[in-house]
């Protein structure tokens, strides 16, 4: 500090300027080194230590350091830096001008702390960039704090702007909050019942980013794009976007995907009713021409053999050959209860292939060869408009 002061004395000195002048030009002068030295501090700043810390993190072979020490933060961080130089050398500057000096005194201290909590919640954003399509429990708990901090810091920021401006001491500040505890309780009743609901849904491994959930109450069908402390952001599949809140998903019931995309195969559950007066006793006509057709082995025709039973195991020995289904999981062909509709037969397996597309193409492929092959053994399948 008095190093520049003795600068600008000697070059007011070798300029002639004498009298009067001589405190207006080292004001000017003074002011113009401050800004000079902020400038070039930022300057350096973003030119030298940017590049340099990027390069830095660029050659280590971990990501976490690229992400958090991005471009941006490191950015914001240099905005902070000639807001400081001017900090410091306000009262050199303005020494002559008490009032003007405290006024800008104020402003540059709430210049600094905007850009330092400015700075901080892009560092904070910049966590989000480390999670992948899933969130871990321990993502989404920092996730759900990670939240909470930027409201507290943004609380925290503006009752020291607002000391700043009064000219309080902040704790002071702070300690009046108390009788006003109630009234922030109240303005932040969803945040705080959303934070508790999402240390829910997680604690239980209920949701995570990336989950294909079902909300019947909300329309909402796809995967989970974002989860906040007040909002679970969902993609629908015709690209439709539902919010809902955390609240609503612990209240009431929902269907998570995620046990069937994690395992070995999506299930199907389909039925076809038969026409009662299509089902009997196989006969030699029927006999020989499910032979000639390999359909069925002689040996496997009894003389009480019915139609339908010899179709379910039929149709059981193709799924488990059937490229595309699963034969070590659950597969049957069953009967279930009779109805005014004919009798149901149910198609109950699963398909290796989860991605929808190729699901409903394999889906479709089985079920239309149970609807062509149903007539080689007798058996009409129910149809209302048909008349049989």
């Amino acid at each position: 500090m008095e190093n520049i002061k003795i600068w600008v004395e000697n070059l007011i000195s070798m300029m002639g300027v004498t009298g009067s002048m001589v405190p207006v030009t080292r004001h000017i002068l003074l002011v113009l080194v401050a800004i000079l030295l902020a400038a070039i501090a930022g300057l350096l700043c973003r030119k030298i230590i940017v590049p340099l810390v990027l390069k830095l993190t660029a050659k280590t072979e971990v990501k976490w350091d690229d992400v958090l020490f991005n471009r941006n933060v490191l950015v914001s961080a240099c905005h902070i830096v000639p807001a400081i130089v001017i900090w410091q050398l306000l009262p050199l500057v303005f020494f002559q001008f008490p009032v003007v000096k405290e006024l800008l005194t104020r402003i540059t201290a709430i210049y600094i702390v905007v850009m330092s909590v400015k700075t901080v919640l892009v560092f904070i954003s910049a966590i989000k960039d480390l999670e992948g399509e899933q969130r871990s429990n321990k993502q989404q708990y920092l996730y759900s704090f990670i939240g909470v901090l930027r409201l507290l810091m943004i609380f925290v920021a503006a009752i020291i702007v607002v000391s700043i401006i009064i000219d309080k001491d902040p704790m002071k500040l702070f300690a009046g909050l108390g009788a006003t505890s109630a009234i922030l309780m109240l303005v932040f009743q969803d945040t705080i019942k959303g934070l508790v609901a999402g240390i829910r849904l997680t604690s239980n491994d209920m949701l995570h980013k990336g989950d294909w959930i079902t909300v019947p109450k909300a329309g909402a069908d796809g995967i989970v794009e974002e989860m906040t402390l007040t909002t679970v952001k969902i993609r629908n599949f015709d690209n439709t976007i539902i919010t809902v809140t955390p609240q609503t998903l612990v209240d009431d019931s929902f269907q998570n995907w995620k046990g069937m995309q994690k395992g070995k195969g999506r299930r199907v559950k389909r039925t076809v009713y038969f026409d009662f007066r299509s089902i009997h006793v196989v006969d030699e006509s029927l006999r020989q021409q499910l032979i000639d057709k390999k359909l069925v082995k002689a040996e496997e025709i009894q003389e009480d053999s019915v139609n339908l039973t010899l179709f379910r195991y039929y149709m059981e020995a193709y799924l488990k050959k059937r490229t595309g289904v699963n034969p070590t999981m659950t597969l049957m062909v069953r009967q279930l209860e009779s109805t005014q509709w004919g009798l149901p037969i149910e198609f109950y397996f699963f398909v290796k292939n989860k991605e929808w597309v190729p699901y409903e193409h394999i889906l479709a492929d089985i079920m239309e060869y149970v609807y062509a092959t149903a007539p080689q053994f007798g058996l009409r399948i129910y149809q209302r408009p048909a008349g049989q």
